[in-house]
């Protein structure tokens, strides 16, 4: 036990522990910005979006993702803490590369598979993974770290990854032991910008007008755009997006990750948080874009389209969100992985963080080497990109 106050269980499915109860650690009611590590509600860590990737069969089975969520529990039997917790036997749909790892360590004769992954499966948004309520015990935080090496050695795993998670709490698990990785990712922020325009203002002459071209030619004389969110959403527009989403997804990572059945269920479970961005011509959907809605941001999940067209992807995934994020009075867009394109479009360099933890001291040495330079690489990407974003220089 790790504390005389507190037990620490495991799940092998979401379905297991009642909604309210994880809710309550996933995003506090009442916690400030500050208090969040900077967002204080994340709808990706919510039991709805969690249970629709399981109920959908998108995890689970014989997918590679194997529910494993670990529960904290006080002497009164109620949960202060929890944490999506996965055994993994690959290593596709986490944006966080580790490939590399695993075929050195089979070089040397080592297992990698098993892993234990902390996330929120094909989802690389930033959020809190040890999701703690507000009025949990000081030792919640340890209570996990503890669980999580107990699962690792119960199942003989070879390492414990925790993937996108805030800053504050990978400086906790970096105390604990865990090695800290930096990523990098592209975000827009509203700097108080009161519309569109006044984000074009702000920028230079050329950018200004190139982003302008692109706008107009992506929807020509004949698209228009629909914003869909709520009650609205029906059968129709999910049957459409998910053309999209199988068109791109099959060319992008040869099997989508995601089923039919996901859509419709996360968009019955919570489709106040959900906006869907369709292009249509001639009376069709012929594009479209899917975004989930924060307390303080949007963010852009997939995207798919069956007809070419210039810039359209550029105007449904980045310009329409940021359309979205202004009127709504959102901090920011976070459009997903990767795409240093975005720099020229308004989106800044930020640094993502993730801390792993391998059994084998040997692996966990070469890595440690290996990451020391990576952060050094990432941090310096980070300043070029500053150094390069399309605002105007004021003298």
């Amino acid at each position: 036990m790790p504390s005389p106050r507190l037990t620490v269980r495991a799940c092998g499915a979401v379905a297991d522990i009642p909604a309210a109860d994880w809710d309550r650690c996933a995003n506090p009611p009442g916690q400030s910005f500050e208090e969040s590590g900077g967002e204080r509600f994340n709808p990706f860590i919510t039991h709805s979006f969690l249970s629709a990737l399981e109920r959908s069969g998108s995890v689970g089975g014989r997918s590679g993702w194997t529910p494993q969520h670990l529960v904290v529990e006080d002497d009164a039997k109620r949960i202060v803490a929890c944490a999506p917790v996965y055994l993994k036997a690959h290593s596709q749909g986490e944006y966080v590369f580790d490939h590399g790892w695993a075929e050195a360590y089979a070089r040397v004769g080592g297992g990698y598979y098993p892993k234990i992954q902390v996330a929120v499966p094909f989802t690389p948004v930033p959020g809190r993974r040890l999701l703690i309520a507000s009025d949990a015990p000081p030792e919640a935080f340890d209570a996990l770290v503890k669980g999580l090496r107990a699962v690792r050695r119960a199942i003989g795993a070879s390492s414990i990854h925790v993937t996108f998670a805030n800053a504050l709490e990978c400086g906790g698990l970096h105390a604990e032991g865990f090695l800290a990785r930096t990523g990098e990712q592209y975000h827009f922020f509203n700097d108080g910008y009161a519309d569109f325009d006044a984000f074009l203002g702000a920028l230079s002459s050329r950018k200004r007008k190139a982003i302008k071209r692109e706008r107009r030619d992506a929807l020509g004389d004949d698209v228009t755009v629909e914003h869909v969110t709520g009650a609205a959403l029906g059968q129709a527009h999910w049957d459409a997006f998910f053309a999209f989403y199988m068109d791109t997804g099959s060319r992008k990572w040869g099997r989508p990750y995601l089923t039919r059945a996901f859509f419709d269920l996360v968009g019955a479970a919570m489709p106040e948080r959900i906006v869907l961005i369709l292009a249509k011509r001639r009376g069709e959907y012929i594009a479209g874009a899917l975004n989930f809605v924060g307390d303080d941001a949007i963010y852009g999940r997939y995207w798919g389209s069956i007809e070419e067209r210039p810039f359209l992807h550029f105007e449904l995934c980045y310009y329409q969100a940021v359309d979205y994020a202004l009127a709504h009075g959102l901090k920011r867009v976070e459009a997903g992985a990767q795409g240093e394109h975005k720099l020229v479009r308004g989106y800044r360099a930020v640094a993502t963080h993730s801390a792993h933890e391998l059994a084998d001291p040997r692996l966990s040495s070469a890595v440690a080497d290996y990451l020391e330079r990576e952060r050094a690489a990432v941090e310096a990407d980070i300043a070029q990109a500053a150094a390069a974003l399309p605002f105007r220089h004021e003298d």
